[in-house]
């Protein structure tokens, strides 16, 4: 996913045709498939509104069997309105980069549960970045959902948020860090990050200069594992699609298994190399091609 403001407002425009794919189209199959896509970048545009096509695409999986579900960087306040959007009450979802997973409740398609939460101590790796980029804007996503922040941003979602001081952040165990940066680059975030080091912890630089801090070893895959066998699905029976530095990891474990990692046209060059497939761009409709191909 490449990391866009989580404003939780979606546009929906009349969805049009998939586009054929581009490149590499794998062999169709008749087997129920776990699907995960990103959002942001890969089933929303930058301005918000959905990648043409996507709807219709994803209720046709849906209608052939398949269980489509979206393992994004967002916040479950920032990725609840576009299951709506997008017509789907998968029983799980994936949020905050794999350390939060929601459940959808029994015979109740409108409400989720906080089922599965990672969590870390967040203090030495709060002030290490901070004694590197005083300037920064910094929250934190606690265990049961709730977030800190110290400024606050025109992009970010704010809800059932609230704004201390930068030395509370570090005060109890969270399942993630946000830093966002408006005076440096995705290129300064990964300089930083090469230069201090983060050990202990895993981490994703978005395009915005944004920094995604999860707790070691977590990540949209270690989710999405745990997902797929709750789940019961084939371990080769896995497709996932997206387009930022915090999707290669859950491309390797789908190819890892066996099953299918797309990137989307628009990505990274280090991260189209790590899929096994690239489909067009999300301006261009890449997820409804490759839903329309199954």
């Amino acid at each position: 996913m490449t990391r866009l403001p989580e404003t939780g407002s979606i546009r929906i425009e009349a969805p049009g045709e998939a586009a054929e794919l581009v490149e590499d189209v794998a062999s169709h199959t008749a087997t129920r498939l776990l699907i995960a896509l990103d959002v942001d970048g890969t089933v929303l545009l930058e301005d918000e509104s959905l990648s043409p096509g996507v709807v219709d695409a994803v209720r046709d999986a849906q209608a052939a069997g398949h269980e489509v579900m979206l393992a994004t960087g967002r916040s479950w306040e920032g990725t609840r309105g576009i299951l709506h959007a997008l017509g789907v009450a998968p029983q799980y979802v994936v949020c905050s980069n794999g350390a939060v997973i929601m459940r959808r409740v029994a015979g109740d398609e409108s409400r989720y549960e906080r089922f599965h939460t990672e969590t870390f101590d967040p203090a030495d790796v709060l002030q290490l970045i901070h004694d590197n980029l005083t300037e920064a804007h910094y929250m934190v996503e606690l265990a049961d959902g709730r977030r800190l922040y110290t400024e606050p941003m025109d992009d970010w979602n704010l809800t059932s948020a609230r704004r201390v001081p930068f030395a509370e952040l570090g005060a109890q165990p969270v399942s993630r860090v946000v830093v966002v940066s408006p005076g440096q680059t995705e290129q300064d975030f990964i300089d930083l990050v090469r230069r201090i080091g983060l050990n202990q912890v895993s981490y994703a630089i978005g395009w915005t200069a944004w920094l995604d801090i999860a707790p070691m070893g977590v990540d949209k895959a270690s989710a999405l594992e745990l997902v797929r066998t709750w789940l019961d699905v084939e371990p080769a029976q896995v497709l996932v699609i997206g387009d930022g530095r915090n999707d290669v990891g859950m491309f390797r474990w789908a190819l890892g298994h066996g099953g299918r990692a797309v990137a989307m046209a628009q990505g990274p060059q280090e991260v189209r190399d790590a899929a096994g497939e690239t489909t067009l761009s999300v301006l261009d409709g890449g997820v409804a091609a490759v839903l329309g191909g199954l």
